[in-house]
């Protein structure tokens, strides 16, 4: 694995996780992963939160590298990016200004589907609409355009928290509602029907590379927050069960996501695979969880990969870019 140099050559780093989100005992889930595999590879890798003594401490006592896993809100939308680099530390990951492309997913949407990656067909609506113009009104539109059945989701956010299918015009309302729990604008896809997989792109010193598909089958109802965060609450294949034509078209969509996005280092994105076996891009995540469900990790292992030495290679990487 490329990386170079000797675990010595770091004087510590700081894995960032915590946060104030909904996904905040996630974030911490997947910091404490990455900061005890790296001090398995004997690296002193510390855990701070994103709070008021963030900053005053890493002034106090640069680290040589920063390995951020906050979920959601400003863990991904680029602003604790753009923190480390008003305070000059160097940090895994994409830049800000590709965090909040990446984050807002109409906006990743539009990106993507500009390079040729085929996505749902799909309208986004603020909450204000529903009430200005008529909840019912706006609905039946939006059901006439895009047909049944749908997928609802907040527009900003992740582990699926707002998110729900609706299969009947009945089940609209409630979705809705549910989404702008956790945001005020709504995404309203068309929903595709067929295998659900999540790549991973990594770049471990040899430009980015998409790691094997991993499936994604729940064991009961919808990959919702509990399906993905609860051991046995969903079944995880690696690399998915579909045929060679159809894995290699979604590492391709993967991979061109992460330039179309101007991401680095890493990135999370999900597909459906239609029954047809057309791909399509759902959404990516740069900030992928680190926990023992989730999909990264997976796909580091099928792909040959110890996940400390890949967290380590990552940050060599970092701090030789230097921001």
């Amino acid at each position: 694995m490329n990386g170079g140099g000797a675990v010595t050559d770091f004087d510590h780093v700081v894995v960032l996780a915590g946060g104030l989100s909904p996904e905040r005992d996630v974030s911490l889930r997947s910091g404490r992963r990455v900061r005890d595999a790296l001090e398995e590879s004997g690296v002193d890798a510390r855990i701070a939160d994103a709070d008021a003594a963030l900053i005053p401490a890493l002034l106090a006592d640069p680290p040589t590298a920063v390995f951020p896993t906050i979920h959601g809100s400003y863990g991904e939308d680029g602003a604790i990016r753009e923190i480390l680099a008003l305070v000059g530390v160097p940090y895994v990951g994409s830049a800000a200004s590709a965090c909040r492309a990446a984050f807002d997913k109409p906006t990743a949407k539009a990106l993507v589907g500009a390079a040729g990656i085929a996505t749902p067909e799909s309208v986004t609506l603020p909450r204000e609409i529903f009430h200005d113009l008529g909840a019912t009104a706006v609905i039946d539109r939006i059901i006439a355009r895009l047909g049944l059945p749908l997928f609802v989701k907040p527009a900003r956010g992740g582990s699926s928290l707002g998110a729900s299918p609706v299969r009947t015009a009945s089940e609209l309302p409630t979705a809705v509602v549910s989404c702008f729990a956790y945001g005020d604008t709504a995404l309203i896809e068309r929903f595709i029907s067929g295998t659900e997989i999540a790549i991973s792109v990594v770049d471990l010193g040899d430009g980015p590379s998409a790691l094997p598909a991993v499936e994604i089958v729940p064991t009961a109802g919808q990959y919702d927050y509990a399906a993905r965060y609860t051991a046995g609450r969903t079944a995880f294949y690696t690399p998915a069960r579909l045929p060679d034509a159809a894995l290699d078209a979604a590492a391709k969509a993967a991979a061109s996501a992460h330039a179309a996005l101007g991401l680095r280092d890493i990135s999370r994105t999900d597909l459906i695979v239609s029954e047809s076996g057309e791909v399509y891009f759902l959404e990516v995540n740069v900030s992928p969880g680190m926990t023992e469900t989730s999909t990264l990790p997976m796909a580091l292992d099928a792909a040959g990969h110890d996940f400390g030495t890949a967290c380590l290679t990552l940050l060599r990487l970092a701090a030789a870019r230097g921001s």
